[in-house]
């Protein structure tokens, strides 16, 4: 009872894909971030990611993750999934901040595919005078509203998946003091899916998502397709950001296995990146006070939680 009363719970982060909703809450004892409580869901194959039976199955997963686990408070932190957003990364010459956003909307209107007043946009300044801009449809806003308010949750707010996955690689993997200044590539590999961060600490400066994930990258050819698009990534930033030199990659994608299921693939990825690398698994990163009752099998787990972590912290980065 001590510990729980000492132990700050954040709100819960909600890591919503179409294949799979995530859900975890993290807590802070005073000395080290705490893992409260967690649980995932994944989608039938039945089931059509985006329709009306999936967001049905949205609710229930929810509701049921929420029952059979012991969360405090009903507070959330949602992201949008990173295949319904829109990533862009436009040069904006040195301006009033006051006349930023309109000189940031149109720039990007024209390659919106969607109006801009049925939009919802959010824009990060980076470095060198690059704006990282993220975008979405009001619809697809409302659709995840909707969700969230039949299962009784409250949205502190809606938060993007650059971020989340920034915040999860400066509160676990980038404590030391060198790695305030350092750039560094994160590569958070899921089932469909891998998204792409470059940052320096905190900052965001790029951040892709890649068409492909686990499920594709299951053969030599496959990885050599991942790591074409990825050494895109890395001529585009060094397109944007002159000089400037991304030192390590770090795999946010749980185990030494992760998704992948096989720690060699990992290696031959930084191989021909030519990279030196390292696994950043959020799960072994927390204090785990209860690993019977926390609803995540830390042994069994084969996907990232680095976004739903991420998530989750994002209360902590706005108070500190």
């Amino acid at each position: 009872m001590i510990w729980f009363l000492k132990n700050r719970a954040y709100p819960i982060g909600v890591d919503m894909g179409n294949d799979c909703v995530k859900l975890i809450q993290l807590g802070n004892d005073e000395k080290e971030v705490t893992l409260v409580a967690g649980g995932s869901e994944n989608r039938p194959e039945s089931i059509e990611p985006g329709s009306a039976n999936w967001q049905r199955w949205a609710i229930g997963a929810i509701e049921k993750i929420i029952a059979n686990g012991k969360f405090r408070g009903r507070s959330v932190i949602a992201a949008i999934p990173a295949n319904e957003v829109l990533i862009d990364h436009i040069r904006v010459p040195k301006t009033d901040d006051d006349k930023l956003e309109d000189v940031v909307l149109s720039k990007i209107k024209q390659k919106l595919p969607f109006e801009l007043d049925k939009a919802m946009i959010k824009y990060i300044p980076t470095e060198n005078d690059n704006v990282m801009v993220i975008a979405t449809e009001r619809e697809k806003i409302d659709r995840h509203l909707a969700i969230y308010e039949k299962t009784q949750l409250v949205i502190k707010t809606i938060g993007v998946w650059p971020i989340a996955l920034t915040n999860s690689y400066t509160k676990f993997f980038g404590r030391r003091k060198t790695d305030v200044e350092a750039i560094v590539m994160l590569l958070n590999i899921e089932t469909d899916f891998t998204n792409v961060v470059i940052c320096r600490h905190k900052s965001p400066l790029f951040a892709r998502s890649i068409p492909m994930g686990a499920k594709q990258v299951d053969n030599d050819e496959m990885i050599t397709r991942l790591v074409l698009e990825l050494n895109s990534c890395r001529r585009q930033f060094s397109s944007m950001y002159k000089n400037a030199r991304i030192e390590r990659l770090i795999f946010l994608s749980g185990s030494p296995y992760g998704v992948i299921g096989d720690k060699d693939k990992y290696r031959i990825i930084a191989t021909q990146l030519e990279m030196p690398a390292q696994m950043g698994d959020c799960l072994a990163a927390v204090k785990i006070e209860d690993p019977y009752n926390v609803g995540i099998d830390r042994r069994q787990c084969q996907f990232s939680w680095a976004t739903a972590f991420g998530l989750s912290l994002s209360q902590e980065q706005v108070e500190n």
